[in-house]
């Protein structure tokens, strides 16, 4: 019953988040979208928090301001022009909301040329073809995809040769940790040739997959366990550079064994529709400071290349 009655919940919010995605150049209220989902508007605003983690207001500006922010990139449009047509209702107010989103001007960002902090409609997991039924741990869970651009910068960390997702036999879930505690082990020793005490914590783990071989056919990948080279320097570990690239950035909480779910679902389900292709290149794994490689539960977010179609 109570599985049911979540279900029913998360269908109403589904419907209301798709009628916030096909009229975000109207004028939407929480009362005319609690009306449709047939709760109050306490009961809708609460609803609402509860699946999405975000205000109704909060997520429709973000929504309008990441469209505004895609338009001054591919447009020469006039501001007040962009404004008007992403829900705003002066120049003023627009330029305003898009520096606390962005830290920068409209015009500033338009300069840059660059995407970075740009945030997709949420989306939910479910797949409405998909034979094969989901984790109950996703079945009834938003993502909301951002696209980034990174610029160059160097890691330095440990590889190993892995099998991935599509492998015929993945041993990622394995192999994953044992690298990371390999890297840990190479940190601690040079603390201790360096008479320091090494905290892992303090410092930001960051995952390489080398994917450029897949286009080949090869399944098995590169795979780094990394710390950037400005936090640290340890002559045993392998030097890498990583490209400059815009990203389409995955964030992912919740048990590892669900984490190939979740990327599978973003490569066939979510980027054949984002206006964005997928490269082979480097996807990176980003981790907190606190991060500890159990193989158990992750807390980050996975950055797979892409280029606007």
């Amino acid at each position: 019953m109570q599985i049911a009655m979540q279900d029913t919940a998360f269908s109403r919010i589904q419907s209301s988040l798709n009628h916030i995605h096909d009229h975000l150049d109207e004028t939407l209220t929480v009362e005319s979208l609690a009306e449709k989902s047939c709760w109050s508007r306490w009961q809708f605003q609460r609803v609402f928090n509860h699946y999405t983690g975000l205000s109704v207001a909060q997520y429709v500006r973000e929504l309008r301001l990441s469209r505004a922010a895609e338009l001054l990139l591919i447009s020469k449009r006039k501001q007040l022009d962009i404004a008007l047509e992403c829900g705003f209702e002066s120049e003023i107010s627009f330029s305003r909301s898009f520096r606390q989103m962005f830290a920068c001007t409209p015009g500033q960002y338009r300069k840059r040329g660059k995407r970075t902090g740009l945030k997709t409609p949420l989306v939910s997991l479910q797949w409405p073809a998909r034979e094969i039924s989901l984790p109950q741990e996703l079945a009834n869970k938003l993502l909301q995809i951002r696209v980034e651009s990174q610029a160059e910068f160097q890691v330095q960390g440990v590889t190993g040769r892995i099998q991935g997702i599509f492998s015929e036999q993945p041993d990622f879930a394995a192999r994953v940790p044992e690298i990371w505690r390999t890297l840990s082990s190479c940190l601690l020793n040079q603390c201790t040739l360096n008479d320091v005490i090494f905290d892992e914590h303090s410092v930001q783990g960051i995952g390489v997959l080398d994917t450029s071989g897949l286009d080949d056919g090869d399944t098995g990948i590169n795979y780094w366990a990394c710390v950037r080279s400005a936090e640290t320097s340890v002559p045993s570990l392998e030097q890498l550079t990583i490209p400059a690239q815009e990203y389409a950035v995955i964030p992912f909480s919740g048990p590892a064994h669900l984490l190939d779910d979740t990327l599978e679902w973003f490569i066939c389900h979510w980027l054949p529709g984002s206006g964005y292709s997928g490269l082979n290149r480097f996807d990176l794994e980003i981790y907190p400071a606190d991060f500890v490689a159990n193989g158990e539960h992750l807390e980050m977010e996975y950055w797979i290349p892409v280029v606007s179609q």
